[in-house]
């Protein structure tokens, strides 16, 4: 029998932290070895390392001349941008952060991938906390995040400067906020109504901490990648449902409506006004030059699409003080209009290699080559393939099919739980999954890949972890179901590191023959 005694030791927040703290470094060390490898820009690298660089040096993305790559993975910066604004199609904030690994490591592969290392392990750190509330258990938290650390989709986007891999830490970071804040919520109201009994509306909690905390994080999502707008409308009906649960659970009579009015204006304030805000706030240095974009893209054909027309401030002349800040507001409104118009109607005869339908994201159906190195000749960089084969180097963005099969699965366990057993915490996957990957089927006619779904991962892992716990059960003491459960779990989490050593040469460039190679392709559709 378990002694009992072990769980307090367990369960202390000091055991807790540490021992997420140690996976995070553990997860960052995997992540940063050979960060620099391969020395090029890999996919759409180009354009966001070369943008942060800019917004650094000039407060604004500028254009690049032909040829800018190869000078700049010469080691010289100079001579490359030219004076007008680049048209960028996705807000800075994620940019700003590459900026700062541009700024602290130089403006090298090293450089501007290093911010996706130190995000991408930090998201470990947030899922072991998120499942440990969610959970109860540190075991359970760790396996979370260790889960996490072994996705080869995790590892690549934390090993490359594009900004998916901070678009899904911001949101995994926003619905940890959310979560502690209904578990904040639910022991405020029971303060305050200690004998139980609820009169009329209940307490009224106008200030809500964790909630202003994931407006501030939610803010900074959208404002690296727009597609964070459908997980903020999701999650925020889901806080207005904890709320309307907990005042339900302290007998407020007619829960929903009343919480519509009590609780749901100020979480519209704490998550949408909030957000907006600091959203607004990322474009400070776009602000800044406005006259900029005023003079060279204010009347482009994103301008003039379908009827469209030049931005109105185009022929103002400068205002001075508040005059000058709301014209900026004005041509930042427009700008945004022509964006919009670029990602839904200018893509949609675009096609690419490794595009792919959402349909089969979640089973890895077209994983994502962002480097490959062709052709290497036997004796060449080491490579030991047999007279007449070759090597090959590749960076392949695939997810570890152990992690995303049994999320999958997991999920639609989710799904009934949520439903069937009202368990609310099941809502959480099935929430983050559904508005991180269910909006993309409106746009799959556009040119769209797989490794979008890094944003729903996180969601994934918790459904497995959620289900995993629910298999072992709460009970400490030993039994049949509690052995099973550890097996299966134990089990599953012994299969994704295999999985994980077993990819890991095709997710980090290194040299593999070819006949290792296609031993990794385990379908023709990955090739």
């Amino acid at each position: 029998m378990i002694p009992t005694r072990r769980r307090p030791r367990l369960q202390d927040p000091v055991v807790a932290w540490s021992a997420a703290l140690l996976l995070t470094g553990v997860t960052f060390l995997l992540r940063v070895v050979r960060l620099g490898s391969p020395h090029q820009f890999s996919f759409d690298e180009t354009y966001y390392a070369k943008d942060a660089w800019s917004l650094l040096h000039h407060g604004y993305a500028r254009g690049y001349v032909e040829g800018a790559n190869e000078t700049i993975l010469s080691g010289s910066t100079d001579d490359v941008w030219l004076g007008d604004p680049s048209m960028v199609v996705h807000p800075e904030v994620g940019k700003w952060l590459i900026a700062l690994g541009e700024q602290a490591f130089g403006m090298d592969p090293f450089g501007w991938r290093i911010a996706s290392a130190v995000v991408g392990s930090l998201m470990v750190l947030v899922m072991c906390r998120l499942a440990l509330r969610l959970t109860g258990s540190v075991l359970w938290g760790l396996l979370a995040g260790l889960l996490l650390a072994l996705d080869g989709l995790h590892l690549v986007l934390s090993r490359l400067a594009l900004l998916d891999i901070f678009l899904a830490f911001f949101l995994l970071l926003a619905v940890h906020c959310l979560v502690a804040d209904r578990q904040w919520f639910h022991r405020r109201l029971a303060e305050r109504t200690p004998d139980g009994v609820t009169k009329g509306w209940g307490p009224r909690v106008w200030f809500r901490p964790w909630l202003l905390a994931g407006g501030v994080v939610f803010g900074l999502a959208i404002g690296t990648k727009w597609t964070a707008l459908y997980p903020l409308a999701v999650f925020g009906l889901l806080v207005w449902g904890w709320s309307a649960g907990a005042r339900r659970a302290r007998g407020v009579r007619w829960p929903v409506l009343r919480s519509a009015l009590l609780d749901g204006v100020p979480a519209f304030a704490h998550l949408v006004l909030v957000g907006f805000v600091v959203y607004v706030a990322s474009w400070t240095g776009w602000l800044a030059h406005a006259e900029e974009y005023e003079r060279t893209l204010s009347n482009t054909q994103y301008s003039t699409h379908d009827g469209g027309k030049a931005w109105p401030t185009r022929e103002e002349p400068d205002a001075e003080g508040l005059a000058e800040v709301k014209q900026s507001l004005v041509s930042l409104a427009y700008y945004h209009r022509d964006v919009y118009t670029f990602h839904t109607a200018f893509l949609n005869d675009a096609t690419h290699t490794y595009a792919s339908k959402p349909g089969g994201w979640l089973l890895l159906n077209r994983p994502v080559g962002v480097a490959t190195e062709l052709d290497i000749q036997p004796g060449e960089q080491g490579c030991d393939a047999p007279a007449g084969s070759t090597c090959l180097r590749q960076v392949l963005l695939l997810g570890n099919p152990v992690v995303w099969w049994g999320g999958t699965l997991a999920l639609v366990a989710a799904l009934v739980l949520w439903v069937g057993a009202r368990d609310w915490r099941f809502g959480v996957p099935v929430a983050g999954a559904a508005s991180t990957w269910l909006p993309w089927f409106q746009y799959d006619d556009r040119t769209i890949f797989l490794f979008y779904a890094i944003a729903t991962l996180p969601f994934m892992v918790l459904a497995t972890v959620l289900g995993l716990a629910r298999l072992v059960g709460p009970d400490l003491r030993p039994s049949r179901r509690r052995t099973l459960g550890a097996v299966v779990a134990g089990s599953y989490a012994v299969l994704a590191a295999v999985a994980f050593w077993w990819f890991w040469p095709i997710w980090t460039n290194e040299l593999v023959t070819h006949a290792e190679w296609l031993q990794r392709m385990w379908f023709k559709r990955w090739i």
